[in-house]
């Protein structure tokens, strides 16, 4: 109960947020570089510590160059972000890995979902993290599939499962999960701070690459550089700064 009373409260938050939201608010725009074509995302006002944590580590670190996609599974997502695996050998597992601190979860359903191109952030199991707070630099790129009425009733009964009656899963999330694709099951679980706005046909290159039993590509998925295109007001100018402490263990995922 006090699991669902914390989340329910973070939706809380999201919802005030989107309701001060505007037509004239701009979101922030990043454009990931990688050795299989570009993807563009913009990254949702609504979830600002994840959106402000996203911009610092590519604003004042460059940390996400030269980083792999280190897992990848067809239908599903692509994800990236473990420092380990810049220098990382062939074959090597990676996923464990990330700064020392995490992000709160800024879950906000039911308008921002697991849909087709949705950004997220990894995170460890509720077992050793029970308020579901984010790896601090892992995320993921969902792809998922066009659900059916099995899909959908999968993803009805997490929702209850965490939130009871108090979130429902609406028309428009079923009308995107039905015709475009996503990954219903996610949702309430993982907090979604961003969209690919172009690019989902790299997306779906790199899903369906060759991988080994660990889901990592053979042939490592690298992202050359990772570059802001649109700031927020008044940082385009931020110093550059950089600082890496890692940490073990922050990212066991589904």
């Amino acid at each position: 109960m006090k699991k669902i009373l914390f989340i329910i409260s973070l939706l809380a938050i999201c919802t005030g947020l989107n309701a001060q939201t505007t037509k004239k608010d701009v979101r922030p725009e990043v454009l990931i570089e990688t050795t299989m074509g570009n993807i563009q995302v913009e990254l949702y006002n609504e979830t600002p510590l994840h959106r402000d944590n996203f911009l610092k580590l590519i604003r004042e670190h460059h940390y996400y160059d030269s980083l792999l996609f280190h897992r990848v599974i067809p239908d599903f997502m692509i994800q990236g972000g473990d420092p380990y695996s810049k220098n990382a050998p062939k074959g090597a597992v990676l996923g464990d890995h990330s700064l020392d601190y995490k992000i709160p979860a800024e879950i906000c359903l039911p308008q921002i979902f697991h849909k087709r191109g949705a950004l997220a952030a990894a995170r460890e199991p509720d077992e050793v993290n029970p308020k579901r707070e984010s790896s601090s630099t892992q995320f993921y790129i969902v792809y998922g599939k066009k659900q059916d009425e099995k899909g959908l009733q999968r993803g009805r009964d997490n929702l209850h499962k965490l939130f009871g009656d108090s979130i429902k899963m609406t028309k428009e999330m079923e009308e995107q999960y039905t015709t475009v694709g996503g990954t219903p099951h996610l949702d309430g679980g993982y907090t979604v701070f961003g969209q690919v706005t172009e690019g989902m046909d790299v997306v779906d290159r790199i899903q369906h690459v060759e991988r080994d039993a660990n889901d990592r590509p053979l042939e490592d998925v690298r992202i050359i550089k990772a570059t802001i295109l649109r700031d927020l007001p008044g940082m385009e100018k931020k110093p550059k700064k950089v600082v890496r402490r890692v940490a073990k263990k922050t990212t066991k995922r589904r």
